[in-house]
Protein backbone atom coordinates (compact mmCIF):
# COMPACT_ATOMS: atom_id res chain seq x y z
CA UNK A 1 0.00 0.00 0.00
CA UNK A 2 1.18 3.50 -0.92
CA UNK A 3 2.01 5.60 2.08
CA UNK A 4 -0.20 8.19 2.42
CA UNK A 5 0.84 12.12 1.13
CA UNK A 6 0.20 13.98 4.07
CA UNK A 7 2.32 11.47 5.67
CA UNK A 8 5.15 12.25 3.47
CA UNK A 9 5.20 15.63 4.00
CA UNK A 10 4.41 15.67 7.80
CA UNK A 11 1.10 17.79 7.32
CA UNK A 12 -2.39 17.84 8.09
CA UNK A 13 -5.05 17.15 5.82
CA UNK A 14 -6.13 21.18 5.97
CA UNK A 15 -2.38 22.55 5.67
CA UNK A 16 -2.99 25.63 3.30
CA UNK A 17 -0.94 25.72 -0.09
CA UNK A 18 1.83 27.99 1.31
CA UNK A 19 2.18 25.35 4.00
CA UNK A 20 2.10 22.10 1.90
CA UNK A 21 5.04 24.41 -0.09
CA UNK A 22 6.87 24.82 3.23
CA UNK A 23 6.65 21.38 4.27
CA UNK A 24 7.48 20.05 0.61
CA UNK A 25 10.61 22.52 0.82
CA UNK A 26 11.96 20.79 4.23
CA UNK A 27 11.65 17.37 2.81
CA UNK A 28 13.40 18.29 -0.58
CA UNK A 29 16.65 19.67 1.16
CA UNK A 30 16.44 17.13 3.98
CA UNK A 31 16.63 14.24 0.86
CA UNK A 32 18.50 16.25 -1.94
CA UNK A 33 20.96 13.94 -3.83
CA UNK A 34 23.54 16.43 -3.25
CA UNK A 35 23.47 16.15 0.27
CA UNK A 36 23.29 12.21 0.35
CA UNK A 37 25.38 10.82 -2.32
CA UNK A 38 25.09 7.08 -2.91
CA UNK A 39 22.31 6.81 -0.43
CA UNK A 40 18.83 4.76 -1.93
CA UNK A 41 17.41 5.34 1.20
CA UNK A 42 17.32 9.21 0.73
CA UNK A 43 16.92 9.38 -2.82
CA UNK A 44 13.74 7.27 -2.35
CA UNK A 45 12.38 9.60 0.15
CA UNK A 46 13.37 12.24 -1.67
CA UNK A 47 10.73 11.26 -4.69
CA UNK A 48 8.35 10.10 -2.35
CA UNK A 49 8.23 14.00 -1.03
CA UNK A 50 7.96 15.04 -5.05
CA UNK A 51 5.41 12.71 -5.53
CA UNK A 52 3.06 14.12 -2.95
CA UNK A 53 3.94 17.62 -3.76
CA UNK A 54 2.95 16.80 -7.07
CA UNK A 55 -0.46 15.72 -6.32
CA UNK A 56 -1.50 18.23 -3.00
CA UNK A 57 0.16 21.22 -5.03
CA UNK A 58 -2.32 21.19 -7.31
CA UNK A 59 -6.52 21.75 -6.47
CA UNK A 60 -7.49 19.58 -8.20
CA UNK A 61 -5.42 16.79 -7.93
CA UNK A 62 -5.29 17.21 -4.26
CA UNK A 63 -9.61 16.99 -4.55
CA UNK A 64 -9.45 13.77 -6.21
CA UNK A 65 -7.21 12.57 -3.37
CA UNK A 66 -8.94 13.61 -0.31
CA UNK A 67 -12.11 11.95 -2.12
CA UNK A 68 -10.61 8.83 -3.51
CA UNK A 69 -6.96 8.54 -2.23
CA UNK A 70 -4.49 7.15 -4.87
CA UNK A 71 -7.30 4.82 -6.64
CA UNK A 72 -8.28 8.60 -8.53
CA UNK A 73 -4.95 8.31 -10.42
CA UNK A 74 -4.83 4.84 -11.41
CA UNK A 75 -6.26 3.02 -14.61
CA UNK A 76 -4.31 2.86 -18.05
CA UNK A 77 -0.81 1.82 -16.14
CA UNK A 78 -1.51 4.71 -13.65
CA UNK A 79 0.74 5.43 -10.58
CA UNK A 80 2.99 8.67 -9.68
CA UNK A 81 1.34 12.11 -10.69
CA UNK A 82 -2.33 11.09 -11.87
CA UNK A 83 -1.03 8.01 -12.97
CA UNK A 84 2.08 8.54 -13.88
CA UNK A 85 4.62 5.54 -14.11
CA UNK A 86 7.27 6.81 -11.73
CA UNK A 87 9.23 10.73 -12.15
CA UNK A 88 12.90 10.50 -12.82
CA UNK A 89 14.96 12.67 -11.32
CA UNK A 90 15.26 14.87 -13.76
CA UNK A 91 11.94 15.04 -14.39
CA UNK A 92 11.81 16.73 -10.81
CA UNK A 93 14.28 19.19 -11.07
CA UNK A 94 12.94 20.74 -14.37
CA UNK A 95 9.13 20.75 -12.71
CA UNK A 96 9.99 22.02 -8.75
CA UNK A 97 13.27 23.48 -9.42
CA UNK A 98 11.54 26.84 -8.36
CA UNK A 99 10.94 24.95 -4.79
CA UNK A 100 14.26 25.73 -4.26
CA UNK A 101 14.56 29.49 -5.11
CA UNK A 102 16.98 28.95 -8.43
CA UNK A 103 16.19 28.29 -12.42
CA UNK A 104 16.09 25.73 -14.17
CA UNK A 105 16.84 22.06 -12.41
CA UNK A 106 16.72 24.10 -8.82
CA UNK A 107 19.77 22.24 -7.43
CA UNK A 108 22.41 20.03 -9.76
CA UNK A 109 20.77 17.16 -11.37
CA UNK A 110 20.86 13.90 -9.55
CA UNK A 111 24.09 12.71 -8.50
CA UNK A 112 25.94 15.98 -8.78
CA UNK A 113 24.29 16.23 -12.36
CA UNK A 114 26.88 14.98 -14.18
CA UNK A 115 24.55 12.01 -16.02
CA UNK A 116 22.36 13.23 -19.66
CA UNK A 117 18.85 14.78 -19.25
CA UNK A 118 15.99 12.21 -20.31
CA UNK A 119 13.56 14.19 -22.36
CA UNK A 120 9.74 13.04 -22.61
CA UNK A 121 7.51 13.53 -25.38
CA UNK A 122 4.58 15.88 -24.74
CA UNK A 123 1.01 14.63 -23.53
CA UNK A 124 -2.04 13.66 -25.58
CA UNK A 125 -5.34 14.42 -23.64
CA UNK A 126 -8.47 12.66 -24.75
CA UNK A 127 -11.87 12.70 -23.60
CA UNK A 128 -13.93 9.50 -23.12
CA UNK A 129 -17.68 9.04 -23.28
CA UNK A 130 -18.89 6.87 -20.73
CA UNK A 131 -22.38 5.10 -19.97
CA UNK A 132 -23.80 4.38 -17.05
CA UNK A 133 -23.50 0.85 -17.17
CA UNK A 134 -20.02 1.23 -18.68
CA UNK A 135 -19.09 2.89 -15.07
CA UNK A 136 -20.93 0.63 -12.87
CA UNK A 137 -18.87 -3.01 -14.35
CA UNK A 138 -15.74 -1.38 -16.07
CA UNK A 139 -14.95 -1.43 -19.81
CA UNK A 140 -11.82 -1.45 -22.04
CA UNK A 141 -12.03 0.95 -25.03
CA UNK A 142 -10.16 1.27 -28.25
CA UNK A 143 -9.60 4.54 -29.41
CA UNK A 144 -8.20 6.04 -32.52
CA UNK A 145 -5.11 8.15 -31.24
CA UNK A 146 -3.12 10.51 -33.70
CA UNK A 147 0.63 10.92 -32.30
CA UNK A 148 4.60 11.71 -33.54
CA UNK A 149 6.55 9.35 -33.51
CA UNK A 150 10.49 9.04 -34.85
CA UNK A 151 10.48 8.60 -38.82
CA UNK A 152 11.97 5.31 -40.03
CA UNK A 153 15.51 6.01 -40.87
CA UNK A 154 16.05 9.19 -38.66
CA UNK A 155 19.73 9.27 -36.72
CA UNK A 156 21.00 11.58 -34.48
CA UNK A 157 24.69 13.06 -33.94
CA UNK A 158 25.65 13.98 -30.26
CA UNK A 159 25.10 17.64 -29.60
CA UNK A 160 28.67 19.33 -29.63
CA UNK A 161 27.86 22.39 -27.36
CA UNK A 162 26.52 20.26 -24.09
CA UNK A 163 28.45 16.91 -25.67
CA UNK A 164 25.56 14.88 -24.98
CA UNK A 165 24.33 15.64 -21.65
CA UNK A 166 21.73 17.35 -22.62
CA UNK A 167 22.11 20.06 -19.99
CA UNK A 168 24.53 22.55 -18.74
CA UNK A 169 26.18 23.40 -15.21
CA UNK A 170 27.13 26.18 -13.43
CA UNK A 171 28.49 26.51 -9.37
CA UNK A 172 26.40 28.40 -7.50
CA UNK A 173 26.25 30.14 -3.92
CA UNK A 174 23.28 28.88 -1.92
CA UNK A 175 22.31 28.99 1.57
CA UNK A 176 23.29 25.45 2.17
CA UNK A 177 26.88 26.37 0.67
CA UNK A 178 28.35 25.91 -3.16
CA UNK A 179 25.67 23.83 -5.35
CA UNK A 180 25.87 22.45 -9.07
CA UNK A 181 22.87 23.68 -10.95
CA UNK A 182 21.74 23.02 -14.72
CA UNK A 183 19.50 23.87 -17.41
CA UNK A 184 18.53 22.02 -20.45
CA UNK A 185 21.06 22.85 -23.16
CA UNK A 186 19.35 25.70 -26.25
CA UNK A 187 21.11 23.93 -28.32
CA UNK A 188 19.59 20.30 -28.46
CA UNK A 189 16.64 21.30 -26.78
CA UNK A 190 18.09 19.03 -24.11
CA UNK A 191 18.10 16.10 -25.78
CA UNK A 192 21.94 15.39 -26.16
CA UNK A 193 22.06 14.74 -29.51
CA UNK A 194 21.27 17.03 -33.22
CA UNK A 195 19.22 15.70 -36.06
CA UNK A 196 21.60 13.30 -38.30
CA UNK A 197 19.54 12.36 -41.31
CA UNK A 198 15.64 11.93 -41.67
CA UNK A 199 13.31 10.79 -44.54
CA UNK A 200 11.82 14.06 -46.31
CA UNK A 201 8.61 13.48 -45.25
CA UNK A 202 9.31 14.04 -41.68
CA UNK A 203 9.66 17.23 -39.66
CA UNK A 204 12.73 19.34 -38.49
CA UNK A 205 12.91 16.79 -34.94
CA UNK A 206 13.04 13.53 -37.30
CA UNK A 207 9.17 13.17 -36.95
CA UNK A 208 6.17 11.74 -38.57
CA UNK A 209 2.42 12.35 -37.58
CA UNK A 210 0.62 8.75 -36.99
CA UNK A 211 -2.65 7.00 -36.43
CA UNK A 212 -2.47 4.18 -33.69
CA UNK A 213 -5.44 1.93 -31.64
CA UNK A 214 -4.84 2.27 -27.92
CA UNK A 215 -6.72 0.31 -25.45
CA UNK A 216 -7.92 1.75 -22.25
CA UNK A 217 -8.98 -0.42 -19.69
CA UNK A 218 -11.36 1.73 -16.95
CA UNK A 219 -11.47 0.20 -13.80
CA UNK A 220 -16.04 0.54 -12.35
CA UNK A 221 -16.47 3.47 -10.43
CA UNK A 222 -14.57 5.67 -12.40
CA UNK A 223 -16.11 9.42 -12.00
CA UNK A 224 -16.91 12.33 -14.46
CA UNK A 225 -13.71 14.50 -14.45
CA UNK A 226 -11.41 11.49 -13.67
CA UNK A 227 -8.09 11.77 -15.74
CA UNK A 228 -6.28 8.11 -16.22
CA UNK A 229 -3.71 8.03 -17.98
CA UNK A 230 -2.00 5.06 -20.79
CA UNK A 231 1.73 5.48 -20.10
CA UNK A 232 4.21 5.84 -23.18
CA UNK A 233 0.90 6.67 -25.65
CA UNK A 234 1.87 10.15 -26.39
CA UNK A 235 4.14 11.82 -28.79
CA UNK A 236 7.46 10.34 -28.76
CA UNK A 237 10.72 12.66 -28.08
CA UNK A 238 13.04 13.32 -30.73
CA UNK A 239 16.60 11.16 -30.21
CA UNK A 240 16.67 8.43 -27.65
CA UNK A 241 14.17 10.07 -25.15
CA UNK A 242 10.93 8.33 -23.63
CA UNK A 243 7.31 8.63 -25.48
CA UNK A 244 4.74 10.68 -23.60
CA UNK A 245 1.43 9.93 -22.39
CA UNK A 246 -2.35 9.64 -23.33
CA UNK A 247 -4.44 11.12 -21.06
CA UNK A 248 -7.82 10.36 -20.68
CA UNK A 249 -10.89 12.31 -19.22
CA UNK A 250 -13.44 10.68 -18.35
CA UNK A 251 -17.37 12.21 -18.95
CA UNK A 252 -20.11 10.61 -17.81
CA UNK A 253 -23.56 9.98 -20.19
CA UNK A 254 -26.72 11.20 -18.62
CA UNK A 255 -28.84 8.03 -18.56
CA UNK A 256 -32.03 7.70 -19.35
CA UNK A 257 -33.84 7.19 -15.68
CA UNK A 258 -30.70 6.50 -13.66
CA UNK A 259 -29.23 9.54 -11.73
CA UNK A 260 -26.14 9.32 -9.89
CA UNK A 261 -25.12 10.39 -6.21
CA UNK A 262 -21.36 9.16 -5.39
CA UNK A 263 -21.44 5.37 -5.28
CA UNK A 264 -25.68 5.75 -4.79
CA UNK A 265 -28.14 5.37 -7.38
CA UNK A 266 -31.65 6.99 -7.87
CA UNK A 267 -34.72 5.93 -9.64
CA UNK A 268 -38.46 7.70 -9.42
CA UNK A 269 -41.16 5.26 -9.85
CA UNK A 270 -44.34 6.52 -10.64
CA UNK A 271 -47.51 4.20 -9.58
CA UNK A 272 -51.23 4.72 -10.25
CA UNK A 273 -53.45 5.25 -7.19
CA UNK A 274 -54.89 1.53 -8.20
CA UNK A 275 -51.70 0.24 -7.66
CA UNK A 276 -50.50 1.87 -4.89
CA UNK A 277 -53.56 1.04 -2.92
CA UNK A 278 -53.87 -2.92 -3.95
CA UNK A 279 -50.14 -3.42 -4.83
CA UNK A 280 -48.61 -4.55 -7.53
CA UNK A 281 -44.82 -5.45 -9.12
CA UNK A 282 -42.77 -3.12 -11.53
CA UNK A 283 -40.04 -3.40 -13.49
CA UNK A 284 -37.36 -0.92 -13.04
CA UNK A 285 -33.80 -0.44 -14.91
CA UNK A 286 -30.43 -0.89 -13.17
CA UNK A 287 -26.76 -0.84 -14.47
CA UNK A 288 -26.84 -4.69 -14.81
CA UNK A 289 -30.47 -5.25 -16.53
CA UNK A 290 -34.04 -5.21 -15.66
CA UNK A 291 -35.51 -6.11 -12.14
CA UNK A 292 -38.48 -6.72 -11.00
CA UNK A 293 -39.58 -5.14 -7.41
CA UNK A 294 -42.90 -5.34 -5.23
CA UNK A 295 -44.88 -2.78 -3.97
CA UNK A 296 -46.62 -3.21 -1.03
CA UNK A 297 -50.56 -2.62 -0.99
CA UNK A 298 -51.07 1.17 1.17
CA UNK A 299 -47.70 2.45 0.23
CA UNK A 300 -47.47 6.16 0.13
CA UNK A 301 -45.79 8.87 -1.86
CA UNK A 302 -42.05 9.54 -1.22
CA UNK A 303 -41.70 6.10 -0.03
CA UNK A 304 -37.63 4.82 -0.75
CA UNK A 305 -37.02 1.34 -1.61
CA UNK A 306 -33.47 0.69 -1.14
CA UNK A 307 -31.92 -2.76 -3.43
CA UNK A 308 -28.67 -3.23 -1.85
CA UNK A 309 -25.89 -3.27 -4.09
CA UNK A 310 -27.13 -2.14 -7.14
CA UNK A 311 -25.22 0.72 -7.52
CA UNK A 312 -21.96 1.88 -8.56
CA UNK A 313 -18.72 -0.54 -7.32
CA UNK A 314 -16.16 2.04 -4.87
CA UNK A 315 -13.65 2.73 -6.61
CA UNK A 316 -11.62 2.61 -3.62
CA UNK A 317 -12.57 -1.33 -3.41
CA UNK A 318 -15.52 -0.33 -0.41
CA UNK A 319 -17.98 -2.45 -1.63
CA UNK A 320 -20.53 -1.40 -3.91
CA UNK A 321 -23.52 1.50 -3.63
CA UNK A 322 -26.99 0.45 -3.81
CA UNK A 323 -30.20 1.72 -5.87
CA UNK A 324 -32.92 4.11 -4.20
CA UNK A 325 -36.04 3.61 -5.52
CA UNK A 326 -38.34 6.66 -5.12
CA UNK A 327 -42.16 5.60 -4.90
CA UNK A 328 -43.89 8.42 -6.66
CA UNK A 329 -47.95 8.02 -6.41
CA UNK A 330 -49.31 9.68 -9.34
CA UNK A 331 -52.32 12.35 -9.14
CA UNK A 332 -54.56 11.87 -12.50
CA UNK A 333 -55.15 15.25 -13.58
CA UNK A 334 -58.55 14.74 -15.36
CA UNK A 335 -61.64 12.16 -14.33
CA UNK A 336 -64.77 11.09 -15.76
CA UNK A 337 -67.82 12.14 -14.34
CA UNK A 338 -68.01 8.46 -12.69
CA UNK A 339 -64.32 8.66 -11.39
CA UNK A 340 -65.35 12.07 -9.96
CA UNK A 341 -68.56 10.65 -8.44
CA UNK A 342 -66.49 7.75 -7.02
CA UNK A 343 -63.76 9.90 -5.35
CA UNK A 344 -66.63 12.03 -3.96
CA UNK A 345 -68.16 9.57 -2.25
CA UNK A 346 -64.94 8.05 -1.09
CA UNK A 347 -63.65 11.66 0.48
CA UNK A 348 -65.53 11.12 3.63
CA UNK A 349 -64.25 7.39 3.86
CA UNK A 350 -62.70 6.81 6.78
CA UNK A 351 -59.69 4.69 4.87
CA UNK A 352 -58.91 7.98 2.79
CA UNK A 353 -58.21 10.16 5.75
CA UNK A 354 -54.76 10.64 6.25
CA UNK A 355 -53.38 8.81 8.97
CA UNK A 356 -49.25 9.44 8.80
CA UNK A 357 -48.01 6.56 11.10
CA UNK A 358 -44.19 7.47 12.96
CA UNK A 359 -42.33 5.24 9.81
CA UNK A 360 -44.03 7.84 7.63
CA UNK A 361 -41.56 10.26 7.76
CA UNK A 362 -41.93 13.55 6.47
CA UNK A 363 -39.47 14.70 3.56
CA UNK A 364 -37.12 16.54 5.38
CA UNK A 365 -36.63 13.33 7.52
CA UNK A 366 -35.73 11.47 4.86
CA UNK A 367 -33.29 13.43 2.95
CA UNK A 368 -31.58 13.67 6.42
CA UNK A 369 -31.69 9.80 7.11
CA UNK A 370 -30.44 9.72 3.43
CA UNK A 371 -27.25 11.40 4.19
CA UNK A 372 -26.32 10.05 7.86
Amino acid sequence: MKDDFYDILGISKGATAAEIKKAYRKKAIEHHPDKNPGDTSAEEKFKKAAEAYEVLSDPNKKARYDQYGHQAFEGGGGGFGGGRGGMNMDDIFSQFGDIFGGGGGGFGGFGGGGGRRTIKGSNLRVRLKLTLEEIANGVEKKIKVKRKKVASGTTYNTCSTCNGAGQVTRIQNTILGRMQTSAPCNTCGGSGQMIDKKPANADANGMLSTEETVSIKIPAGVVDGMQLKVTGKGNDAPGNGIAGDLLVAIEELPHESLSREGDNLHYDLYVSYSDAALGSSKEIDTVTGKVRIKIEPGVQSGKILRLRSKGIPSINGYGTGDLLVHVNVWTPKTLTKEQKEFFQKMSEDENFQPKPESEDKSFFEKVKDMFS
